[in-house]
């Protein structure tokens, strides 16, 4: 065995990005189409899936929390991938200037 870790080796950590990157987009995204507008609807489909029923209020303030959660991870997922971009895009700017002078 040897002694390379993912931080020397940058294939070995470049296997799994994708499919994290993949579903870390799928899952807020299919959860955003599949969250229903009405929270008695929320309600409804809680208690068919699950057998526990919940009041309006708080059907109303899980859809809200799952709206923000869902939000929220989406942008930090797009600011994680933009800040990648600058980072790569950035360094291929100071190669092409370093060759350029």
């Amino acid at each position: 065995m040897n002694g390379e870790t993912c931080c020397e080796n940058p294939r070995l950590r470049t296997f799994g990005r994708p499919c994290v990157d993949a579903f870390g987009w799928i899952i807020p995204g299919a959860i955003l189409a599949l969250l229903p507008k009405c929270p008695m609807c929320l309600a409804a489909y809680l208690a068919l899936w699950t057998g526990i029923g919940i009041s309006a209020s708080a059907a109303t303030q899980l859809r809200v929390s799952l709206l923000i959660l869902c939000i929220g991870s989406i942008l930090l997922i797009a600011t994680r991938n933009t800040r990648r971009l600058i980072r790569k895009f950035g360094q291929d700017e100071k190669v092409i200037r370093r060759a350029v002078c």
